[in-house]
């Protein structure tokens, strides 16, 4: 029974960090999600030691961090000024939102990705006066930063996985 259970228990930990994968390529808090498992199993294995929660919970943070700058910092390497890191910041969110409903998850993405690019490029038309190719350089860079930035959390993500997986098989 007690393998059956440890069988059980792996699975269900196995789907939730799925899931969590998915989620932060939708741009939800997969991470949280990711680390909720992980604390579930670190505690049911009884490895709950501080310094493996600190650092799970410190690359949590980290990927929402990234996700968030991310898109900015491609607009700004890309040649976009300030104010269009922020409206690529803007157009991501409204862009996710608005490709939700669309298509869920690849919908959001895109969404995400393309509103970044968007809100980058309109404001450098509209206020800086920017040519147009010119502007979609800027909103190339933040719709790049976007990916950029989920791959970071996913990137994240993994590496709670990888914690916590260290943390209990080689545990004493």
């Amino acid at each position: 029974m007690d393998t059956f259970l440890a069988i059980a228990g792996w699975s269900v930990f196995v789907l939730v960090v799925l899931a969590g994968l998915v989620l932060n390529l939708v741009g939800i808090l997969g991470n949280w999600v990711i680390l909720g498992a992980a604390l579930v199993a670190l505690w049911q294995t009884g490895n709950l030691g501080f310094w493996t929660i600190a650092g799970a919970v410190l690359l949590a943070v980290v990927g929402e961090v990234l996700e968030f700058l991310m898109a900015g910092f491609g607009t700004k390497f890309f040649g976009g000024s300030k104010g269009a890191m922020v409206a690529a910041l803007v157009g991501c969110l409204t862009g996710a939102v608005l490709g939700t409903p669309v298509m869920p998850v690849i919908g959001t993405l895109a969404g995400a990705c393309l509103g970044a690019l968007a809100g980058a490029a309109l404001y450098e038309h509209l206020k800086h006066e920017k040519e147009i190719k010119d502007a979609l350089w800027a909103g190339l860079g933040a719709g790049l930063g976007t990916i950029g930035g989920r791959v970071a959390k996913v990137g994240c993500g993994m590496a709670i996985v990888g914690v916590v997986l260290v943390a209990v098989f080689t545990a004493k």
